[in-house]
């Protein structure tokens, strides 16, 4: 409850101007001014003895080992976390990417907020400081026969004693600590998903190429199978598998054309678009990812995830949070003052007492609400140390996606690696082949066959690479690989 100690005097109500003048009783008492610069020596000592009275913060003990177990990557080049994706060797990827990061409308939502909190920070400590206020009022004598018009400043600095400054410095520093990472978090998810839906787009392009060589080998092998069977060397039954195999070639056309599709629309979105750029539906070659090396460590993880930083700062946010609730069971004080003066509407004139200045301490000492504070106390701390905990997890988390992003890589090399082999050796076949059919030892249907098998390894090859790429992409992700922002950026 609020027991304000001021050093001044509290004046009666104003006398109308016939009666003598008063002035307040305390400072016509000798040491009057003396006691009134104790006071506020006293307060300001225990300021100074008081204002880093701020709890600690809590060790967080990373759980991070000190290298990967799985093998990152197979080359000697070391992509950059902040381009990874240049790896690829695509002008084209590196122009998307520039163009997503300034359009996207995800972005700038966290930008914003990022200078929202940025504004909040910069003023943190404004409620520490003295706040001058200027107020009116009106007063009436007892016997209605004068009335008065006050005006007056009053002032009120509180002191952030007992860790209270430093536990707001820490909260609004973890707001903003937070909303830095909520935009790294934005920009490292926009970068993997530009990335994965050009792969995928490309990827089905290719995909529809093939699939159509397919189709135009299913229509040659049921062109000739009627041929056989209107000479009666092919059984009927024969034409009908041809005909369902062609139908089912047809209709393998319609899921790459949807993921094309559905590939355009999102980058659209990605970038801040309203509808697809028509160079992108012109058909292209996948990216080519060519052999890298992980260069980082798993402590790397703890300034480049932005997962681990929104952690940390939600620790921060509960730290600041525990010390105000700490703050709370001690006594809040403050130093005010006040000054006012009074005007005779009747007469207008001034009375006697024409300015009242007082000047003191205000306290506020937590009596009958003692134990809701020491409850509330308890329980940031508890909400503190589940932040702990949650970082520590959050850490435990990046390092096994990492981990399990760069086994899943490591085998899709070798799948991929299974299926260039598979897709040279067929077209190996496939030479012998067409050498037998053009010198006449082999049908020409045996030619389709060999030229669908070299259509389905490639596809296969293709599923290969397409998936070793979109690995990539989801170990960096998982890094936390994302350009920094510009200069303009960081600074506005």
């Amino acid at each position: 409850m609020p027991l304000p100690v001021l050093f001044a005097a509290v004046p009666h109500r104003p006398r109308p101007p016939a009666a003598p003048r008063l002035m307040p009783w305390l400072l016509r008492m000798p040491g009057a001014a003396a006691m009134c610069r104790l006071a506020g020596t006293a307060v300001l000592a225990a300021a100074a003895l008081l204002a880093g009275c701020a709890a600690d913060l809590p060790r967080l003990d990373p759980p991070a080992p000190a290298a990967w177990r799985h093998p990152g990557g197979d080359g000697a080049a070391a992509p950059d976390l902040r381009g990874w994706w240049h790896a690829f060797n695509d002008p084209q990827l590196d122009a998307l990417v520039d163009r997503a990061l300034a359009g996207n409308l995800d972005v700038a939502q966290a930008r914003e907020h990022l200078l929202a909190a940025r504004a909040l920070h910069s003023h943190v400590g404004a409620n520490y400081l003295p706040r001058l206020r200027v107020r009116t009022d009106q007063a009436i004598a007892p016997d209605a026969s004068a009335s008065f018009f006050l005006i007056g400043f009053d002032s009120v600095w509180e002191l952030g004693l007992f860790g209270r400054a430093d536990s707001s410095e820490r909260l609004a520093r973890g707001e903003l600590d937070g909303a830095a990472a909520d935009l790294a978090a934005v920009r490292v998810s926009l970068t993997g998903e530009v990335v994965r839906q050009w792969i995928t787009l490309r990827s089905a392009q290719q995909q529809v190429q093939l699939l159509t060589q397919v189709r135009e080998a299913r229509q040659r092998q049921l062109d000739l199978l009627e041929t056989r069977q209107r000479l009666q060397l092919a059984p009927a039954d024969a034409v009908a598998r041809a005909q369902a195999a062609l139908a089912d070639a047809t209709a393998a056309l319609a899921e790459p054309q949807q993921a094309i599709d559905g590939a355009a629309e999102r980058l659209a979105v990605l970038l801040g678009r309203n509808a697809p750029d028509p160079a992108w539906l012109q058909p292209g070659p996948p990216p080519a990812l060519g052999d890298w090396r992980l260069t980082t460590t798993p402590a790397d993880l703890l300034r480049t995830r932005p997962e681990i930083a929104q952690a940390e700062a939600r620790v921060l946010r509960a730290a600041g949070e525990a010390g105000l609730a700490h703050a709370a069971l001690y006594p809040s004080l403050a130093l005010g003052g006040s000054i006012m003066w009074s005007n005779n509407i009747a007469s207008h004139r001034r009375t006697h007492t024409n300015a009242i200045p007082s000047f003191g301490p205000l306290i506020d000492i937590p009596l009958f609400d003692w134990g809701l504070r020491v409850s509330q106390s308890h329980a940031k701390q508890h909400e503190l140390q589940a932040a702990v905990y949650a970082y520590r997890q959050a850490v435990l988390e990046g390092v096994a996606e990492v981990e399990t992003a760069l086994g899943r890589l490591e085998r899709q090399r070798e799948v991929q690696q299974q299926a260039g082999l598979a897709a040279a050796a067929l077209r190996r076949a496939d030479e012998a082949v067409a050498q037998r059919v053009a010198l006449r030892l082999a049908s020409p249907l045996d030619r389709q066959d060999s030229l669908l098998a070299c259509a389905q390894a490639d596809a296969a090859r293709l599923a290969a690479d397409t998936a070793r790429d979109l690995d990539y992409v989801a170990l960096f992700k998982a890094l936390g690989g994302a350009p920094l922002p510009n200069t303009d950026e960081a600074r506005r």
